[in-house]
This record gives C-alpha cells, structure tokens and sequence, in this order.
C-alpha cells in the first residue's frame, strides 16, 4: 500500500488553528457557491416557474404560460452563452422546463407542467439517501471534482467521507419532506395553488441543505488534492529520470576515460 493509498484516522489529522478553520470554511463556501451555481444559479432556477405560475394566474392559459416559461430559461442560456459563463445550471433549467411543457401539453393538464420536476425532486432525495446507506454518498460525488478530492475521500478521509453521508442524509431528508408538502397539492390544490408553493420552496429547502452541507464540510478534515499530488509524483518521476540519466552519463565517460 502506498502512501497516497493508506488511509488516515481523524486522529491522524494535525489540530487546525482558528486561521486554518476559517480558511477550510472559506474554500467550503466558494466549492458549494461553484458547485450549485450560487444567487445566479438560483434565480434561473425559480424564474421559470415564477414566470409560468404568473401568467396562468391572471389568464389560465397553459399554452402562452408554457410557451413563455420555455423561452425565458432559453434566454438564460443565451445569456451564459454570450457572456461564456458555464451553462450547466442553465441547460438543466432548459431541460426541466422543457419536460413540464411537453408534460403538461400532452395531458392538457397545466399542472403536469410541474410533475416532472417533482419527480425528478422524489428521485433524487432516493439517491442521496440510498448511496449514502451504500457508503457511497452522493454528494461526495458531486463535490469530489470540485474540491480536487476525486473519490480520494472513500479510502483515505474517513471523516470527510462521515461529514459526506451526513451531507447527503441531509438533502435526502429535506427534498423527502418537500416531496411530502407538494405531492399531496398536486392532488387536491388547483394548478395555482400548487405553482405558488412550489415557487415558494424552491429557494429556503436549498439554502438550508446547502448550509448544512457547508456546517458538516467546514468541520470535516481538508480534502487530498488528488492532482496535486499526481501533479508532484509526475515531477519526482521527472527528477528521478533526471538523475538516472546524469549517473548513465556519467558512467559513460568513466568507461571512456578507461578506455
């Protein structure tokens, strides 16, 4: 077993000072500002759906309220586009808005314009909750890229990986309980009433996973910066190569000399 592949206790861990805290808690915040797209990210995400549940309000017509709701999350990635900004959190606004239009035009049921997205909302408090069980949560998946950790935390950071299956518990939690409010609404509340509360937690439910990702992280051991050290295993092998050929070069005219 090498060194880049022992594991390391949280005993192993040196005590961090007050200094290193807040800078662990600094580099926590902007990966989770990255990795779920921050206030930019969120307003593309509820804009969509406000714009939606707002005009069907004032005049019940799904075909304009689809029609808008597409074009305007269209308009975002656009935007992203020109300002070459990444698109990720657009695209996948695009693509939820566009299953609810469809949705919602096959039916001639307005308010399946919004069961794909709570679905897709039921699906993945599943999957944080059951890879979290199997040990393999998925917000360390998520976060893994983003921290440069990979999946380094699995085998070698038992306490990140602890402080990413309370992440992960956590978010399957909340969603499992926004699923419970609005489930029940799309059954018995009008296409209004159920736009509204959606729209309405949208944003809090986030917000308070997100935090308790970063309380968990923020307190959790630093991650391995995987490409570092891959980065510095390259350089060694560089010297060591290095080394080799000064000592052939060497010897070369040693063996010359003697001749």
């Amino acid at each position: 077993m090498t060194s880049h592949d022992k594991p390391t206790s949280d005993t192993d861990q040196p005590h961090r000072t007050d200094q290193q805290d807040a800078a662990a808690k600094a580099v926590t915040e902007a990966a989770l500002f990255e990795a779920f797209g921050g206030v930019r990210g969120m307003v593309e995400t509820v804009l969509p759906g406000l714009l939606f549940v707002t005009i069907f309000t004032i005049d019940k017509n799904l075909h304009v309220s689809a029609i808008a709701a597409l074009a305007v999350s269209l308009v975002l990635v656009v935007v992203r586009l020109v300002r070459r900004d990444t698109v990720k959190h657009a695209f996948s606004g695009v693509f939820g808005v566009a299953f609810g239009v469809v949705f919602a035009m096959m039916t001639g049921n307005a308010k399946d314009f919004y069961l794909p997205g709570m679905l897709y909302t039921l699906g993945l408090a599943l999957a944080y909750l059951v890879t979290s069980a199997a040990g393999v949560p998925l917000i360390g998946l998520i976060l893994g890229p983003v921290f440069k950790e990979n999946l380094s935390w699995r085998t070698r950071n038992p306490g990140r990986k602890k402080a990413y299956a309370k992440a992960s518990y956590a978010w399957g939690l909340i969603l499992l309980a926004k699923c419970a409010i609005l489930f029940p609404l799309y059954w018995w509340a009008d296409t209004a009433q159920l736009g509204w509360v959606l729209v309405a937690l949208k944003i809090p439910p986030f917000l308070l996973a997100v935090y308790l990702t970063w309380v968990f992280l923020a307190k959790a051991p630093p991650p391995i910066d995987v490409f570092a050290e891959m980065e510095a295993e390259e350089e060694a092998e560089k010297a060591r190569k290095a080394a080799r050929d000064t000592q052939a070069a060497q010897a070369a005219e040693a063996r010359g000399y003697e001749a």
